[in-house]
């Protein structure tokens, strides 16, 4: 099949689903329509299938795949996998695309569909014609091993873990290792000029000074805005939950205890670093993780709605849903104490650096949402979320807490595709 009738097929397939979907839930009918629009939101306009049986996702109003943002794209077709050999073949298409393109340049977090050289600035940092961005995010490292254990555990497929995924995943470990010791060990810098400073790093473009701690070092967050000190505490987990997956592939797909043992020692130094430095006591909420340190004495408290957040850390597998730190963080989060958690006339939640003050993000509402465990709280949310499109029955990067007809992002493949996910949810626990 070429690659025009593989689209085809799936964009055939995903509305077949979203269809029989939306007639089981017992809700309104804009529900049905939000429901259908962002299901079939990133097959019907975000993805290509290319040559080498790789696919590529855009985020949508940009013509280029970020590494996070594509591995989101798709988190709400993964319980179709199984049934669905289209779906493989996008989910499959797409890790050998980031594998790729890490082994291209691990530093990078947003890629072109080839090496023609567009970018979204001409920034001073070791780029190449692949790359549209080089913010180096944690994150960006994480999603693509996070996919491919979705994928993993979806679908007994061997033949994924070939010699490019065995390579990024070297580039990975190699690369995380380096950034534990930033000031000493690292070449990277990221430098763009006139911009605003969250868009540029200090010092030269090493960003603001830290000492050793065992975590590793993130320029940027996954918002794309620099961090404010360089130990981003949710990437460190995110990653130190994911280096438990590579390390089950390294046994598993190439018998290498070596590299496992690595991964291994590497992932209990960040589990310490965290332990030991990201933790602090609020007067209020007791004790609770903080958002960035630096090593040095100096925390940021916040939380951002990008993903990975504080607020999303069940849902990246990092605890529980009741686990009491993560229970004091969210009280945190949920309230005025988080610079960034905004209560308008219209609604309330947590937005972003990244977007006007008092703007509420729909990421972070769908995910307050899926690590929730009180059904009236989810009901809620889910109700803010279908009052807050200003009639696009899509969803929105981020609008005013009291005027939703304010807005970026007319259109947002990444939240549309978390508020399917959303949806999914509250259907399996028979809450619509």
């Amino acid at each position: 099949m070429d690659n025009e009738k593989k689209l085809e097929k799936l964009v055939e397939t995903v509305e077949q689903i979203a269809r029989g979907t939306a007639e089981q839930l017992d809700g309104s009918d804009k529900l049905k329509r939000m429901f259908q629009n962002c299901f079939v939101s990133t097959a019907k306009t975000t993805t290509k299938f290319l040559e080498n049986d790789e696919a590529y996702i855009f985020t949508g109003d940009i013509s280029a795949m970020w590494l996070r943002d594509s591995s989101a794209q798709v988190v709400h077709y993964l319980p179709f996998l199984k049934d669905h050999e289209i779906l493989r073949d996008l989910v499959r298409g797409l890790i050998r695309r980031q594998m790729r393109c890490i082994c291209i340049d691990p530093y990078a977090n947003a890629f072109n569909e080839g090496p023609n050289g567009n970018c979204w600035e001409k920034d001073i940092t070791d780029s190449n014609p692949w790359d549209w961005e080089r913010k180096y995010e944690i994150d960006s490292l994480c999603y693509p091993v996070w996919l491919l254990k979705q994928y993993e555990t979806a679908v007994q497929d061997s033949s994924v873990f070939d010699e490019t995924v065995e390579k990024a995943l070297r580039q990975i470990l190699k690369l995380w290792k380096t950034e534990q010791n930033h000031e000493r060990d690292s070449a990277y810098t990221f430098q763009r000029l006139n911009c605003p400073p969250t868009d540029t790093l200090c010092r030269d473009g090493k960003g603001s000074e830290t000492a050793d701690t065992g975590m590793t070092w993130s320029g940027f967050r996954p918002s794309d805005d620099a961090c404010q000190y360089g130990y981003l505490i949710p990437s460190n987990m995110f990653a130190a939950v994911v280096l438990g997956y590579m390390k089950g592939f390294f046994e598993t797909y190439y018998h290498n205890q070596e590299l496992a043992h690595e991964v291994e020692q590497l992932r209990g130094e960040i589990l310490e670093g965290i332990r030991r430095y990201g933790i602090v006591k609020d007067e209020e909420f007791g004790e609770m993780y903080a958002y960035e340190t630096d090593g040095m004495g100096h925390y940021n408290l916040m939380d951002d709605a990008n993903v990975p957040s504080l607020l999303s850390l069940p849902w990246l597998g990092w605890c529980d849903k009741g686990d009491p730190l993560y229970q004091n963080t969210r009280k945190f989060i949920l309230s005025k104490k988080n610079p960034f958690y905004f209560e308008g006339s219209a609604a309330c939640g947590i937005g972003s650096p990244h977007t006007p003050e008092k703007y509420i993000w729909h990421i972070g509402l769908t995910m307050q949402g899926l690590t929730s465990g009180d059904t009236k709280e989810r009901a809620r949310l889910l109700d803010t979320l279908l009052a807050t499109d200003n009639d696009c029955e899509v969803m929105h990067e981020g609008f005013d807490s009291s005027d939703p007809s304010q807005f970026t992002r007319e259109w947002f493949a990444w939240a549309n595709s978390l508020f399917a996910l959303y949806v999914l949810d509250l259907k399996k626990g028979g809450e619509i």
